[in-house]
């Protein structure tokens, strides 16, 4: 079982910018981050494989990047010009297969961290 560890989420006001990270304790797996706001579905905010090809979720392009170091074993999605909308439960996933963590979340799970954007 991976274990995965997110930390950085918090309170920032639109237009703010936060930085996630997800310790992971091995190596060599695809990364993701999924979030869900409350009454609403779950959705890919972004993944990236070992080898650092990312993929993002349409509402968050152009505002959040997804990157790794493989040498921490950690994954960071640094989030800026924040809106309301973004507020949600973010958690970190991990799996071999990219695919799995884009179609079904993945296969390990953080505890997620709330990040709250308001005024």
């Amino acid at each position: 079982q991976v274990q995965l560890v997110e930390s950085g989420g918090g309170l920032v006001q639109p237009g703010g910018s936060l930085r996630l990270s997800c310790g992971a304790s091995e190596s060599g797996y695809s990364m993701g981050w999924h979030r869900q706001a409350p009454g609403k579905q779950r959705e890919l905010v972004a993944a990236i494989t070992p080898g650092s090809s990312t993929t993002y979720g349409d509402s968050v392009k152009g505002r959040f990047t997804i990157s790794r170091d493989n040498a921490k074993n950690t994954v960071y999605l640094q989030m800026n010009s924040l809106r309301p909308e973004d507020t949600a439960v973010y958690t970190c996933t991990a799996d071999l297969s990219l695919t799995r963590i884009m179609t079904q979340g993945g296969s390990h799970w953080g505890q997620g961290t709330q990040v709250t954007v308001s005024s």
